[in-house]
């Protein structure tokens, strides 16, 4: 494919990694940037572009545009949250003027190749510039944003139910808006994409999540350590879910079983209150860690407990890579292909997932072929150049006026 010149649009800074998402928008800016295309990133971001920041993205990306997004405690983000028509998480990264007013004078600027939205939730600040230029563009859903509410909703106090459904409501309508108006929808998986097509009546272009392959290949995960590790950002509701479910129901079976195994929990945002919550002196809160596979190689089996969330775990993918023994609900693994038995064992209830934990931890041989069988099946699979070209594909069709859209099953 001829080098393209891309306009790019996120919520968030790409760097540092510290959520499956933004190791996504990472290592796809780097393998575009690789195959020659010119990438122009422009970002909302409630944190600053620092050095560190400039440094990681220079080399893939010829102009990085940060704006600051307003706090989450901003009267004008509450009043836009609790009074707009638009759901919650859209009116926190929407009215923008000043992104806004950035993107329109980029589209001005010089004809673009492509355009790309990353989220139906961060829409809303280039809607009127995009109708204004008869900008064609392509979204990024990483999930469908709708389904992902029983995580966050299913916390909130019972007389606040009615507005959370309401939200829900709010969300597959705006989803609904912003798809009907994208020329290319882009969805992680095969599962996303059906449901997607509903809403679009158009069936959309996967572009998988893929695993830095070199990055893990040298990891050895210790099969004697009885250490269980789970890394999440817990700025996102499922993985809060996850590892409180794992402390509620699957570790105190998990303990009667092995008790002298331990709990490794990784991760951005670790909510302090957990170390007050669960003190088991078995249990080693983390939080986030700058290299992943130094945690890796310390640990004999990977647990994802994960009941929501849609799209692919780059966590779980990340962890097959690095040959690590995992144990999984199947919504951990959906839109991998993992096969259960050969490449994971699958449990999806706390008394099974206990179970397949402890058997992993008793026999490490065991432990050690299923991890060496993941490992293959994902270097097989998910190189992130493969991506890059899944991803050029939906920009063909993008230039083709979108004809390559199937039609919808």
């Amino acid at each position: 494919m001829k080098p393209l010149r891309i306009l790019w649009t996120m919520p968030y800074l790409p760097w540092p990694i510290t959520s499956g998402g933004k190791s996504r928008q990472y290592h796809l800016l780097k393998a575009l940037a690789q195959r020659g295309h010119e990438i122009t990133l422009l970002v909302q971001s409630k944190t600053p572009a620092d050095a560190d920041v400039q440094a990681a993205l220079a080399p893939w990306v010829k102009e990085l545009i940060v704006l600051p997004r307003r706090s989450l405690k901003d009267p004008r983000t509450l009043w836009r949250a609790a009074f707009s028509s638009l759901p919650l998480l859209t009116s926190i990264n929407g009215y923008a003027p000043a992104l806004s007013r950035q993107f329109e004078q980029l589209l001005k600027r010089q004809r673009w190749d492509v355009v790309q939205i990353e989220h139906s939730y961060g829409f809303e600040p280039f809607e009127a510039a995009l109708r204004l230029h008869r900008q064609p563009f392509i979204l990024v859903e990483h999930n469908v944003e709708s389904e992902l509410g029983a995580a966050t909703y299913g916390k909130w106090p019972i007389w606040a139910r009615p507005l959370a459904r309401y939200d829900q409501w709010r969300a597959r309508r705006w989803e609904q808006h912003v798809l009907a108006q994208a020329s290319v929808v882009v969805a992680v998986t095969e599962s996303d994409a059906r449901k997607l097509a509903v809403l679009t009546r158009r069936h959309p272009h996967v572009v998988s999540n893929g695993a830095d392959i070199q990055g893990f290949a040298h990891v050895h995960p210790d099969g004697r350590s009885k250490r269980v590790l789970f890394v999440g950002n817990y700025e996102y509701a499922p993985n809060v879910d996850a590892v409180e479910w794992a402390m509620e129901a699957i570790w105190p079976r998990l303990w009667a079983l092995q008790p002298q195994a331990r709990f490794v929990v990784c991760g951005h945002a670790l909510p302090p209150e957990w170390r007050q919550r669960w003190r088991d002196p078995r249990i080693e809160w983390r939080g986030y860690v700058d290299h992943l596979p130094s945690v890796q190689a310390e640990s004999s089996v990977f647990l994802a407990p994960l009941r929501f969330g849609g799209g692919s775990k780059l966590k779980v993918l990340e962890a097959l890579a690095a040959s690590l023994p995992v144990v999984s609900t199947t919504e951990g693994l959906s839109g991998l292909g993992v096969q259960a038995g050969e490449q994971a064992l699958v449990a999806d209830n706390a008394e099974a997932m206990a179970q397949a934990v402890a058997e992993l931890l008793d026999d490490p041989q065991r432990a050690a072929r299923l991890g060496q069988q993941a490992r293959a099946f994902v270097t097989a699979r998910f190189d992130w150049q493969a991506c890059a070209r899944q991803l050029e594909a939906a920009y063909e069709a993008v230039h083709e006026g979108g004809v390559r859209e199937q039609a919808c099953a």
